[in-house]
């Protein structure tokens, strides 16, 4: 990737656990990549936890498309990981051991959060999370809501706040917000914000946007959001392709686009003096202690769209959903 497209850097780790007498714990793996069929049921040693880690027991995970990009084998030369691999990189659950240097939390404490990307990620009993990482759950919020939030939430926070700078006022544009939750967590956040929310849906979750609070929700189906959108300070890009290329045509003189999802035409942007970039993911724990608050208060609401078990017929169906691009909410992995 050019220099400058992320916000920083990937912090790769190799996590190789080894047994200090803790016994075992169930874990979907992967062996190679490929298709679903990869996903098999292992039993690991259980983590012990260094320096200012934590070793959660999970209750709950997420899926999210990283997963299955990283299981076909699309992000091997961005995270050159060594099998088995543990997938999974949404965190929710009680911490079983504190490692050496914790202050801030202690054993049995609720606690969400989106950890580093390593092979041993959270499709699992058992994983590893850096102290700096973590929040509390708020005590009105279930395991599987928390565990619907880190990854998507934080990306939402970050494209619109670290990226875009969005004030009270602004004009945001949010695509795909029926998708999953980057979408529905940003147009919560935006209007939060105070800002004027549009999102790109299809028929069926306009009711549900507008629920969300969004402003207006252009029908792709039936419109073209670049016929009805002009003059917007901020973009938020969650398809790629034509949508991200179309997405120039909205925003006006000084404005942001922000995607997940493709690199954005910087002759396009220096000719338009338009700000775009791709965003990947770097996971805070002061940011994610901000989301918490808002879910106590009522004013950031997670939707659940399916729920799987543990199991490598549960993780495959999961798989194949989120692959399918046909959800609302998100899909939560019970364990």
């Amino acid at each position: 990737m050019a220099e400058g497209n992320l916000l920083f850097e990937v912090r790769l780790t190799f996590h190789n656990y080894k047994s200090k007498g803790d016994g075992s714990m169930k874990a979907i793996v992967i062996e190679q990549y490929g298709g679903k069929e990869e996903l098999k049921l292992q039993e690991l040693d259980k983590p012990t936890p260094g320096e200012n880690q934590v070793v959660v027991k999970l209750h709950a995970t997420s899926i999210n498309p990283i997963d299955w990009k990283l299981r076909e084998g699309y992000l091997k030369e961005m995270l050159p990981f060594e099998f088995p691999i543990i997938l999974g990189w949404d965190a929710a659950g009680v911490i079983d051991q504190v490692g050496d240097g914790v202050s801030d939390f202690q054993v049995g404490d609720r606690v969400f959060a989106r950890p580093e990307t390593t092979n041993r990620g959270t499709y699992a009993e058992y994983t590893i999370v850096d102290e700096n990482l973590l929040a509390p759950i708020p005590d009105n919020i279930s395991f599987e809501e928390a565990a619907a939030v880190p990854l998507t939430a934080l990306t939402a926070y970050q494209c619109l706040f670290d990226f875009g700078n969005i004030q009270k006022g602004d004009k945001v544009l949010i695509h795909a917000g029926g998708a999953g939750g980057v979408g529905t967590f940003a147009i919560q956040l935006a209007k939060n914000k105070g800002a004027y929310v549009s999102t790109t849906a299809s028929t069926k979750n306009i009711d549900f946007l507008l629920s969300l609070g969004a402003d207006e929700v252009i029908d792709y189906t039936k419109q073209d959001f670049e016929e009805e959108l002009k003059d917007y300070d901020f973009v938020l890009d969650a398809l790629g392709g034509d949508i991200l290329d179309k997405s120039f045509n909205v925003v006006g003189e000084g404005g942001k686009i922000a995607t997940i999802a493709g690199q954005p035409d910087q002759d396009k942007a220096k000719q338009k003096n338009i700000k775009a970039d791709f965003i990947w993911l770097v996971p805070k724990g002061e940011q994610l202690k901000e989301l918490a608050d808002l879910l106590e208060q009522g004013k950031l609401h997670v939707e659940i769209g399916h729920r799987f078990p543990l199991t490598e017929a549960g993780l495959k169906q999961a798989h194949a959903l989120s692959e399918s691009h046909h959800t609302r909410g998100k899909i939560v992995i019970n364990i």
